[in-house]
């Protein structure tokens, strides 16, 4: 476990978390979602620490953390996007989207800007196929995308910064 684990207040409130749990046997997804919701992400020292308070080994927290998509091991920026890229929203054109969010943003799928603002990902369904293509933005559904509404979409979470 880390050495600082102790007197950082995540950890902290995390691990009242994990001891309020009426049983720790099967709470290890639970666990993590508050973690990732405490922490932003799920780095090294947290999954020990999960490993550790859940009395489980660290090779099978990361195994479910590696597993599910909704986890990550990487900081996510403060505006997640994620371009749906399942069988519908992919021939309306999810893929021409994807790629001018990249274009704009200058960089790749997977990454976060330098400045933590946004993060560009992909998703294999939404499970709103009605609305092909469709893009999230943190719990924000746009729906009918096109490659020409990219900017605009992206100057509306730019000028948030501006109202602040």
């Amino acid at each position: 476990m880390c050495s600082n684990c102790s007197n950082d207040e995540n950890f902290k409130i995390l691990e009242k978390y994990v001891n309020a749990l009426p049983s720790k046997e099967g709470a290890l997804i639970e666990v993590l979602h508050k973690a990732q919701g405490l922490f932003g992400y799920l780095p090294q020292e947290v999954q020990a620490f999960v490993a550790e308070k859940l009395n489980i080994p660290v090779s099978k927290v990361y195994g479910v953390v590696t597993f599910y998509s909704y986890f990550t091991i990487k900081p996510r920026g403060q505006y997640v996007i994620n371009v749906c890229m399942g069988t519908a929203c992919f021939v309306r054109g999810s893929g021409d989207v994807l790629e001018e969010f990249q274009k704009q943003l200058k960089m790749k799928n997977g990454e976060t800007t330098v400045d933590g603002k946004f993060t560009l990902g992909s998703l294999r369904c939404v499970g709103a196929c009605g609305l092909a293509p469709v893009v999230t933005i943190n719990d924000k559904v746009y729906g009918h995308v096109t490659v020409d509404q990219v900017d605009k979409i992206l100057d509306e979470y730019n000028a948030l910064e501006y109202a602040k």
